[in-house]
């Protein structure tokens, strides 16, 4: 028989607890906390292309690393022997538009796995055509070429600092087309632009950038409840100014629940993009151009990005988390709009409750054309003027003159004014 432990301070349940033991019984924690210590790990899901992981990109026919993309497709084309091909589709590759319904658990494939603090900038690769070391710098770029051989080096290799993603969806929309688009929409809005803005106006300026979204499949179930009301008279009180309407409903106890799936939510994976203050930027220009043909997007590779610039994931999947349930719910209550519609006084839902029964992530870069304006003068706002590089829907933020809106707005107003003084006096 064994003597009980002793007690106090300096005993055993004092110090750390051996690797592998775990010092609280998970049974007496809150059931959150509970659920998520004995959620298993994340599923990993390899989406490396270890065929590109010496850096690079050979052309499947003659061998040569002289690669880009062929404007306007998803092709990419050697600029040597004009050999075109398509790299393959991520979905088709690694089975990721299927079993959406099935899903359990975190899975996370490994261009959307966690950044390491510590993950470098800098990436040395050896030139297999020379053997010479040749250093991208991915903050800046991702591809480079061997000043000794001229061979053209990517970074293709998933490294742990958001640089490199699972997946890109090349360009469609030509750098042309979206010059002229946001010409067309600036132009619908220059009468009331800003002075400035439309002096120092220079749709060259815009730019092809690939910005990065994780793209989420989900398997949800939601529970809503509150109430909902049905008009069964109207009716006034009191006369003249003191006249007020009163209204009297019918009050329903309300409870719906919802199973529904989600294939490929887009969500930032930029804090500074995430970035929402509207006093300060117009960042969410960039979510009125969704949505994204994400089922055509394509295994990494390093070529599509030549000619264009690109930014770095800076959130995880524990970041992103929290967004990804709020837009959740928004889909549940869409959901159960229509078995609502009877409650014509309106619904409060007064309860919401979701569980997220399986997530599957990858990261993607989405291509945009991005024209951006600083607002001069105290507190000066940052404009964005945004084109889909893939759909050409075009949307942004103009700076006006008050003044010209103050005077139009009242302009208007006398105009009405004017007119019901004419019919009141027939």
């Amino acid at each position: 028989m064994t003597s009980p432990l002793p007690k106090g301070p300096g005993s055993p349940q004092d110090v750390p607890p051996a690797p592998g033991q775990f010092p609280i019984d998970p049974a007496t924690l809150p059931g959150a906390i509970r659920d998520e210590l004995a959620a298993p790990d994340p599923a990993a899901i390899d989406t490396a292309s270890k065929e590109l992981k010496d850096g690079l990109n050979h052309c499947p026919k003659c061998g040569s690393t002289e690669i880009r993309q062929r404007a306007g497709t998803d092709q990419l084309v050697c600029l040597f022997c004009r050999h075109q091909w398509t790299a393959a589709r991520v979905e088709e590759e690694f089975g990721l538009g299927e079993g959406i319904d099935q899903l359990r658990g975190t899975q996370i494939a490994s261009g959307a796995k966690s950044i390491s603090a510590d993950a470098a900038s800098l990436r040395t690769y050896k030139c297999t055509g020379c053997g010479a070391e040749v250093v991208v710098n991915t903050d800046t770029a991702m591809t480079a070429r061997c000043h000794w051989c001229r061979h053209v080096l990517g970074v293709n290799e998933q490294i742990d600092n958001g640089a490199v993603p699972d997946a890109v969806l090349p360009f469609h929309i030509k750098k042309d087309d979206a010059v002229a688009r946001i010409r067309q929409f600036v132009g619908k809005r220059q009468m009331f632009a800003l002075k400035a803005f439309k002096e120092e106006f220079t749709p060259e300026n815009v730019l092809g950038v690939y910005l990065p979204y994780m793209v989420v499949d989900a398997n949800v179930s939601a529970d809503v409840a509150g109430f909902g009301e049905i008009e069964t008279r109207r009716y006034t009180r009191g006369e003249g100014k003191d006249q007020k309407t009163y209204y009297d409903a019918d009050v329903y106890q309300l409870q719906r629940h919802v199973d529904f799936t989600v294939d490929d939510l887009t969500l930032e994976s930029s804090e500074k993009r995430g970035n929402l203050d509207t006093q300060a930027n117009t960042h969410n220009v960039i979510n009125t151009i969704l949505p994204f043909d994400t089922k055509n997007a394509v295994k990494w590779n390093a070529s599509y990005l030549v000619g264009y610039t690109s930014e770095k994931r800076d959130r995880d999947v524990e970041h992103l988390n929290p967004r990804l349930e709020d837009q959740l719910l928004s889909i549940a209550r869409a959901q159960v709009h229509s078995s609502v519609r009877r409650y014509g006084r309106g619904v409060r839902w007064e309860k919401e409750h979701i569980d997220v029964h399986g997530t599957r992530w990858v990261a993607m870069y989405l291509p945009v054309w991005l024209y951006s304006y600083q607002q001069g003068g105290k507190g000066g706002m940052l404009h964005y003027i945004a084109v889909n590089g893939r759909t050409g829907e075009t949307m942004g933020s103009v700076p006006v003159q008050q003044w010209k809106l103050i005077t139009a707005a009242l302009t208007v107003g006398t105009f009405v004014e004017a007119i019901a003084l004419w019919l009141i006096g027939r």
